[in-house]
Parts: structure tokens; C-alpha cells; sequence
């Protein structure tokens, strides 16, 4: 009796053992940990060489966001995502409204308030980095500003891209080019609040880096 219920035993912590082994390789261990503002993509159906990308990027609204996660997914980017201090609320960004923020900033530049950080783990190692935005008063969200001017773009190939319901990306990723000084930028690309994402997907698709 006491060896069959040794035996019993033996096979119950064996059982046991095996499933604690199944969670784990389940677990979440295997997925991406963020970091700051900082998170990591595997490329979509990646094949041969594909250079290291990192998508950058300020949303207001989400729409951005969305379009930027899009991107991310589509280049197996890393991602990391441009915050002020001081967040803007909804009322904030009516710009109809002449007191409301985004109206005395744009109207007094030294009411804009500073970002939470610039600084990218690896910057270095980069080779291709997309900056998204939305389009205010026909230029780039002026919250991405500090991000390109304090940072090196030298020797690596930035793709802006920007979100508006009705105003085109215009000369907003030129007036960026002008203001990092280094890098190869690209011409960039606009997409609606409601972009679809087999839209921003099919583009990034179609650049060069991608094919």
C-alpha cells in the first residue's frame, strides 16, 4: 500500500512539474517590455536585411497614435512616443477658442512647455526613423519640435508623416528637415483622422527599405 501510494505521489509532482512548465512558455516573458515611453516590433513577413527602425511620434487626439502603431507593426520599428510635461486636455486643443492653450502657444512661443524627454535608449543605432505628428495651423505640432532639434539625425534616413482631417502635410517635414540640420529626410505622407490601416500598411510597404 505505501509503495502504491509513493508511486502515486511520484506521478502527481511529475504532472505538476509539467504544467508550471506550459504556463511559462506561455507567460508573457517572451513579449516586448516598455521602457519609458520606449516599446519594441518584430517586422511583418520581414525578408533579407531590413534596417533597424524606430517610429517617433506625438498624438493629440489618437489618430497619430493609431497611424503610428500601424507604421510600427508594418517596419518592425521600436517605438517612442514624444509627451509634454503638461498633457493637453480636450478643451486645451480647441483652437477655435482664442484663450485656449494651444492658441496662446501658438501665438506666444514661450508658453510652450518642455517634453518629458528626447533622449532615446540606442539612438545611435537607428537607421531609418519615422516622425508622425498632426498638422496645426499647417505646420507640424510644434510638441515635436525638441525632439528633432536635440537630436543627431546624421547618417540615418527620417520619413516624416501626419495626420489632418483636411490640411496636407505641406512643407511641415521640410521646416523639420531645416530644423534638425542632419539626416537624409523623405518626402513624407499625410493621412486622414480616419485612416484605415491597410492604407498606412500599403505605404510603408512601398518604400524601399521594406520591399
Amino acid at each position: 500500500m505505501k509503495k502504491t501510494l509513493s508511486m502515486l505521489l511520484s506521478v502527481m509532482i511529475i504532472v505538476g512539474l509539467t504544467a508550471c512548465g506550459n504556463i511559462a512558455d506561455n507567460g508573457t516573458g517572451g513579449m516586448p517590455k516598455e521602457t519609458d515611453s520606449q516599446t519594441t516590433n518584430e517586422p511583418e513577413d520581414a525578408t533579407g536585411d531590413v534596417p533597424k527602425v524606430l517610429v517617433t511620434y506625438y498624438s493629440a487626439s489618437g489618430n497619430t497614435e493609431r497611424v503610428a502603431n500601424s507604421v510600427a507593426e508594418a517596419s518592425g520599428a521600436d517605438i517612442f512616443v514624444i509627451t509634454p510635461v503638461d498633457e493637453y486636455t480636450d478643451a486645451d486643443l480647441v483652437w477655435r477658442d482664442e484663450n485656449s492653450r494651444v492658441n496662446q502657444e501658438h501665438e506666444d512661443e514661450n508658453r510652450r512647455v518642455e517634453l518629458i524627454s528626447t533622449a532615446v535608449k540606442d539612438f545611435d543605432s537607428y537607421e531609418v526613423i519615422f516622425i508622425g505628428y498632426p498638422i496645426w495651423w499647417g505646420d507640424a505640432a510644434w510638441v515635436v519640435d525638441d525632439f528633432v532639434k536635440n537630436n543627431d539625425f546624421t547618417g540615418k534616413t527620417v520619413i516624416p508623416f501626419c495626420t489632418s482631417s483636411s490640411l496636407p502635410l505641406g512643407e511641415s517635414g521640410t521646416k523639420l528637415a531645416a530644423m534638425a540640420g542632419t539626416g537624409e529626410w523623405l518626402e513624407g505622407k499625410r493621412f486622414p483622422s480616419g485612416a484605415d490601416e491597410s492604407e498606412v500598411k500599403e505605404w510603408v510597404g512601398s518604400l524601399d527599405f521594406f520591399q
